[in-house]
Parts: C-alpha cells; structure tokens; sequence
C-alpha cells in the first residue's frame, strides 16, 4: 500500500485527527507558558543559571517516572492517560497567575518541573498509541505531520506568546495555556484507541511493576538496531540542551529593536520552522529505511554545523542567525522523526509504551545535563555567549560521529541478555 499525503491522512482517518488536534491545541498553549516563564526569570532573577535550572527541572521530571509512565501506558487506557494529563494541567497552569516575585520563583519551577512529569506520561501514551490508528505505511507520513505540527505550535505559540507577554503580561500566557489544556481534553474525549495488552500485565500493578519495566529494558536490550536508534534523540540532546534551552534564549533576549520576550519568540520561531521542515523533507527524500540508522547520527553532525556558524556569526545580522537556527533545527527534526518511526515499526503494542518510555528518558536526562551545565558555565563566565554557542555545537557534532561509527553487533539479536 502507498503513502497518502498529509491532507488526505487527516481527512479520511478520524482518529488519528482526534489525536493530531488535541496535541495541537496543547503544544500551543505550552510554548505561551514557556515564553511567560522565560520573562518571569529574566526579570525577577536576571540569571543564566536559573534558566538551564528551568530547563534541567523541567526535563528531569519529564524523565523521572518514565519507566512508570511507560508501565502505565502499556497496562492501562492510553487515551485516559492523556486526558488525565491534560486535565490536571488546567489547574497547575492557572497556579502560576500567583508567581509576584523572586521568592516565588524556587516552586515555580517545582511547579513547571511537575506540568512535565504530567506531559512526559501524555507523549509516551500518545507515541504509543500511534501504530494503533495509522496504519504502517502512513506511518512516516503520520509523524511527519505530527513534528511539522509540533514545530508549527512552536513558531505560533512562540511568536505569539511574545507578543501576548509583551503586550498583556504573564498572566494573559498562562491562562491561555489552561484554556488550551481544556480544549485538548474535549477534543480527547470521542477519540476511539485500539490497545493490545500483554498477559504480563496481569495481577497486581506494584508486585509486577518491576519485572514488567525490566521487560521493556530486555526489549532493547536483545535487539541491537534498536539498543541503537533509542539514544538517538539523546545524541542530539547532549549538546543540544545547552544550545536551544540556554544559549538561543539568552540571545533572543537582547535583540536590538525587540522586547526579550519578542526576541525568545523569533528564535523559538526560528527553531520551530526548522523542527517543521526537517521531518517533511527527509519523508520526502530520505526514502530508504535501511540508511536511517546511519542518516540519524549525520542530522545530528548537520545540525551542529549550522550552530557552529551561529557561533562564528552571531550578533552579525539577526536574520541570519534566525536562518542557520532554521537549518540547524530542520536537521534534529529529522533526526527525531526517522528514530521515531524505526521503533514504532520494530517494537510490538504491548511493549511500546516501555521502550518509548526509555527512549524519553535517554533524551531527558541527556538534555537536562546539557542545559544545567551550559547554563552554569555561562554565569560564572567560563564561557561567553558565542564560545558556547561554539564549543556546544563542537560537541553535537562529536556525539553525532560517535553515534554514526557506533554499530552494535547485528547478530546480538538472537542472543540472551541478563538483567539483575
């Protein structure tokens, strides 16, 4: 069967629409709360270092129960999940209207910390559950769709966060990121998800927790290609964190002739038409899945190149940098995709969730360690802005040729593995 285009998926497949919608709506609202807590931090604390702490905060809770979240989504009802998630949200992002100073500023980051526990179970639920309403074929085209509509709520929510922020201040961002929580969980609802659940998963959830995790550990574990394409996204994230969590927020908040939270909003824009492009390109041209492996660990040298001449460019012209952080981002959406759809392909229903789950968490802790550090270095001045910018997209490029010279045995597939 041949791969429909984009339009056509969501036309004649109602649930995957459902699904698509729904994460819209809830990524957008996400990166207007995103721009208002960038503000909040320059503004109370003025700190480079808070900000990789926001960032660190933010992607270790997205880490920290993802073997649970993982867990959940193959042993219970993943649409449930998501709107548990989302539903919750609501809530905890009217919580941040309270935020008045910089004593406020240690549980605003606890709370953020806690919105992505929350978001860490939706993601793995809904990566999950994809292979259950498109079809193999349309697979590629779905998550294309899917990144290009990801990098599409963050050039939107980015952009217009900031001028929302700048116009109506924080508190605008905030509760227009609950009223997207809600919209999400209505649009949820109808939503009609087909799950396969193993036997594994029967009887009590805590005596079982730990074999049935250990389960999605052996998973990888048994299958080289796989062991492989699951610290992809981190391979990108090790520098990656530092580059678009710290560095590329910093700069956007000193643009000449823009406010700082205009200024986050361009290059999150930047980064987000990038993010957009990426997946639709290598759909289009990147056609043979047995290059993939390989392909992902050159995204990530690509997208290292183009931050390097960020680097070497920066404060030269703002539209040029907007440029190379287009480029730069169209190589890690690509990265981020075609590792997507190899382990949605390669890993059965009933065990999806866990591999998925280990997969974010890879990602999440490599992303924390690069922001925190990156952060840290730049405000005891260690670094300069644009030696960071250098120095991390050295280090992208190193961990993509490690990456792509990596090559598990093949043959690893048919032996046991023994966990602990």
């Amino acid at each position: 069967m041949k791969s429909i285009g984009y339009l056509e998926l969501l036309k004649t497949n109602k649930q995957f629409r459902r699904l698509w919608s729904a994460s819209v709506v809830s990524m957008l609202g996400e990166w207007f709360n995103t721009i208002a807590l960038f503000l909040l931090i320059f503004e109370y604390t003025e700190s480079e270092f808070l900000l990789g702490i926001l960032f660190t905060v933010r992607m270790l809770c997205f880490a920290l129960l993802q073997p649970i979240s993982g867990l959940l989504a193959d042993r219970m009802n993943r649409k449930h999940i998501m709107i548990a998630s989302n539903f919750i949200q609501i809530f905890l992002a009217l919580c941040f209207l309270g935020v008045n100073g910089p004593e406020d500023i240690g549980w605003m980051l606890g709370l953020s910390g806690v919105m992505m526990l929350l978001h860490g179970a939706y993601v793995t639920a809904e990566r999950a559950a994809l292979p259950n309403i498109v079809s193999k074929e349309n697979l590629a085209t779905a998550n294309a769709l899917d990144a290009a509509s990801w990098s599409s709520a963050l050039c939107i929510g980015a952009m217009l966060g900031g001028v929302v922020v700048e116009l109506y201040g924080v508190e605008a961002a905030f509760i227009i990121d609950a009223l997207t929580f809600l919209l999400g969980t209505v649009l949820l609802i109808p939503l009609t998800l087909p799950q396969t659940i193993g036997e594994e998963m029967d009887g009590p959830l805590l005596s079982t927790a730990v074999s049935n995790i250990k389960k999605g550990l052996r998973r990888i574990l048994d299958e080289s290609r796989l062991l492989r394409v699951v610290f992809a996204k981190a391979s990108w994230n090790i520098a990656g964190g530092g580059l678009a969590g710290v560095f590329l927020v910093v700069a956007g908040s000193d643009v000449d002739g823009f406010g700082a939270a205009i200024g986050f909003g361009l290059f999150f824009f930047a980064r987000g038409i990038g993010t957009g492009l990426g997946p639709i390109i290598a759909r289009r041209f990147l056609t043979n899945e047995e290059q993939w492996p390989f392909l992902i660990g050159l995204l990530v040298v690509v997208s290292g190149f183009f931050y390097l001449i960020v680097g070497l460019t920066l404060g030269v012209n703002v539209w040029l940098t907007v440029i190379l952080v287009m480029f730069a981002h169209s190589a890690s959406g690509g990265n981020w995709v075609l590792s997507t759809i190899l382990t949605q392909r390669w890993v059965e229903d009933e065990i999806r969730g866990r591999v998925f789950s280990i997969d974010m968490l890879t990602m999440s802790i490599a992303f924390s360690a690069s922001s925190a550090t990156a952060g840290y270095l730049l405000e005891n001045g260690y670094l300069t802005l644009q030696s960071g910018f250098q120095s991390f997209a050295v280090l992208m490029m190193i961990s993509g040729i490690v990456f792509t010279l990596w090559r598990p045995d093949r043959s690893r597939q048919n032996t046991q593995t023994t966990i602990p």
